[in-house]
């Protein structure tokens, strides 16, 4: 355990204007409260809030900030209260001790929803004061090198997950590396120990057949340097056993394979220098190919910039070179505490200077619900970086597979929700397209663009998809309300009563809803009916024998497979009970080749399914509403069904008439066209065709994705 006068030493040695005074009182202050208490190990616990401080020392954080991490835990596990910080240790150390304590009482737990609704939490806690966030990392980082003591293998699991994919991202997004690289290796260890344990033995192979390898490497690279005219610091080291692993997976390479097993730093004078060296390596050593990245000229999101070149060098070992100068290394060794300026009883900068969180933000802001904010969050935070310009030269971050919608709402939420089209490169393409490192877009916009629901399927970023699913909720609510306003003028008018704003606002509060839309809503998600409604503003209405079915219920002996179908026979399937209504879904079009299944409704009879269909997801839990059918094969020959597919065309002369004729000459028939989304240069359609089954649609499919008017055409789902 450190000792009183070692922390102070330390402190002092970065910044001898340090609060001894406080340092000193925090120390003695915590020492009293937490007492007797003993951690798993058996430790006093006042050993964790010392070694905590300890780690932040290496950052060079200010007082205050040394105050808080010997104090995080005092409000949380002793008699102490946030008063009695404020009255000791002033304002500025008590918001930051009760921002970590909200952190320490928010701990994920395995439900997923307190896991979602507390990232929440926490996302809100270090946009006010990235300092929270930096002692809530020493935290973590000290609780995972003492996990091994906790006994339940379980709850070592949870905590190693949580730190994965939470705690880890975020020391990466600050430019915390290397409390980021330790807390995965720390995680690795406990969620995939047999894995780790190979990884290990192999570099201990490598180490003993090396022998000194490390050493006669770097000696042998600053040879070559100095013999180029560049005074450089070289130094190496071995990559972790997690970063090692992680990339064998990514690549799908074996251990030989990997050019970065072994990481060497340059550090030089200045950025000029930076690409002096690269020359002088390449010249020196045979480069390995796609294994140069610079991220000098584009920067990581974190602000990390640093030249990686993978060569073959000294003794023919495969070795990454990274290089950078002075500064960069500050940046990179320390992230935001290298550039992190706190004034002598000032506090830190704002949290929401840092982009990335301000996506956090803008994702809490738009998501529907709390697990909707840890899906969108963790999209932002794990995924390889794209980097695109704007057409003014702006580079733009995005993850892997990111398209110009997902860059459009980067650029700012206004452009994403009225983007109708965007040039790569200088020519128009589909909004689906993958972006690629250099591309310069630039998006296209009209105010009488909305968000398309369909850009939900592609759009890869969190922000993105958060702004889509909020617009497509309003619109539905929207449907939903007319719907339900609908269905209630009808059950009204056919009781012989009037529907008016007052009668229903007298009956709300029956309901348990807000306002009269809210009514209108429920009624037409179907959580109340017409009728129900009705009696509760006209108790004495005579109830009246009526189908209170909105859809439409199809006799079985009267049935038919779909519109447009040909010959005398019944519906062509096996499974149905005798006598019941049945009528095929509209999220999937079943047709005979399928697999299908049917859910028996309440005044509806059987919907058919497709096997595969998300909608059954919904009634997994209910077994006795399923029913196995199977298609008569026979009768099902004769038949006519619709399949419908979703197509993206070229917007040329012509194009609608290629399509039409393809389909014509395949022998399908369109019974239906409808175009949800076009651009300037494409339409997006979904179409219904009249075939005979799976296979002839198939064929369609086929035959149309080689017409040069069809961007790309699918089956329909949803």
């Amino acid at each position: 355990m450190i000792r009183q006068f070692e922390l102070l030493e330390r402190v002092k040695a970065y910044d001898p204007n340090a609060d001894e005074a406080g340092i000193n009182a925090a120390y003695v202050f915590a020492m009293k409260m937490h007492g007797s208490q003993k951690r798993a190990s058996g430790d006093p616990y006042f050993s964790h809030p010392i070694e905590v401080a300890g780690i932040l020392t290496a950052y060079r954080v200010d007082s205050a900030t040394i105050e808080t991490a010997l104090l995080h835990d005092t409000i949380e596990d002793t008699p102490a209260s946030l008063a009695d910080i404020q009255s000791h240790f002033g304002e500025d150390v008590a918001q930051l001790v009760d921002g970590v304590t909200k952190l320490t009482r928010i701990e994920f737990q395995s439900d997923r929803d307190k896991q979602a609704e507390n990232f929440r939490k926490l996302v809100l806690a270090m946009s006010e004061d990235i300092r929270v966030l930096l002692v809530k990392l020493a935290d973590r980082l000290h609780n995972m090198r003492t996990l091994h003591y906790i006994k339940k293998e379980e709850k070592r699991r949870r905590i190693a997950l949580e730190t994965m994919e939470i705690y880890a991202p975020l020391a990466e997004r600050i430019g915390m590396q290397e409390i980021k690289t330790e807390l995965e290796d720390l995680a690795f260890e406990q969620l995939n120990p047999e894995a780790r344990r190979a990884v290990v033995k192999r570099l201990e192979t490598l180490r003993a057949l090396g022998g000194e390898l490390v050493p006669k490497i770097i000696e042998e690279v600053s040879g070559v340097l100095a013999e180029g005219g560049i005074e450089a610091e070289v130094s190496g080291r071995e990559k972790t056993p997690y970063s090692i692993w992680r990339k064998m997976q990514k690549y799908d390479v074996g251990f030989e394979q990997l050019s970065d097993i072994m990481a060497f730093r340059i550090i030089v004078a200045s950025t000029e220098d930076c690409y002096k060296v690269l020359g002088v390596a390449h010249n020196a050593y045979r480069v390995v190919p796609g294994r140069f990245k610079d991220y000098i000229s584009m920067p990581k999101p974190n602000g990390y910039q640093s030249l990686h070149t993978g060569v073959f060098g000294p003794h023919n070992q495969r070795i990454e070179l990274q290089v950078r100068t002075a500064e960069m290394h500050d940046i990179a060794e320390f992230g935001v505490a290298a550039h992190w300026n706190y004034k002598q009883g000032g506090v830190a900068s704002d949290g929401k200077q840092y982009r990335w969180l301000r996506e956090l933000l803008d994702i809490l802001e738009h998501a529907a619900d709390p697990e909707e904010v840890l899906e969108h969050s963790k999209m932002e935070m794990f995924q390889d970086q794209v980097f695109c310009f704007t057409p003014r030269g702006d580079l733009i971050n995005l993850p892997r597979r990111a398209t110009p919608v997902d860059f459009a709402y980067a650029v700012h939420s206004e452009v994403g929700d009225h983007c109708v089209g965007a040039k790569i490169n200088g020519k128009m393409m589909p909004l689906r397209t993958e972006l690629k490192n250099g591309d310069q877009v630039e998006v296209v916009t009209s105010k009488a663009q909305s968000p398309n629901p369909t850009w939900e399927r592609f759009v890869v970023t969190g922000k993105a998809r958060a702004r889509i699913r909020r617009f497509v909720r309003l619109k539905e609510r929207e449907e939903y309300a007319k719907l339900g306003q609908s269905i209630l003028k009808r059950c009204f008018k056919e009781a012989d009563y009037s529907l008016t704003d007052k009668g229903v606002n007298g009956v709300l509060k029956k309901f348990d809803v807000g306002a009269i839309e809210d009514l209108y809503v429920e009624v037409g998600l179907g959580n109340l009916t017409g009728r129900a409604v009705l009696e509760a503003i006209y108790p004495r209405a005579k109830r009246k024998a009526e189908n209170d079915d909105d859809g439409t219920v199809i006799p079985l002996t009267k049935a038919r497979s779909g519109r447009g179908a040909k010959g005398g026979g019944g519906v062509p399937i096996h499974g149905l009970i005798p006598g019941m209504a049945m009528h095929f879904a509209g999220c999937c079009h079943a047709l005979p080749g399928d697999r299908i299944v049917g859910i028996v409704t309440t005044g509806r009879g059987v919907t058919v399914h497709t096997i595969d269909c998300d909608t059954l997801r919904d009634y997994g839990d209910q077994p006795e509403r399923w029913l196995d059918l199977s298609w008569d094969k026979d009768e099902a020959a004769n038949e006519l069904h619709v399949g419908r597919v979703y197509v993206t065309v070229a917007n040329s002369p012509g194009s609608l008439g290629d399509l039409s004729t393809m389909i014509a000459k395949n022998e399908g028939n369109i019974s239906n066209l409808k175009i949800v989304n076009r651009t300037i240069d494409f339409f997006d359609m979904l179409i219904d065709i009249e075939v005979r089954d799976v296979k002839h649609l198939t064929d369609i499919i086929a035959a149309l994705r080689a017409s040069p008017s069809v961007n790309s055409i699918d089956r329909a789902k949803g």
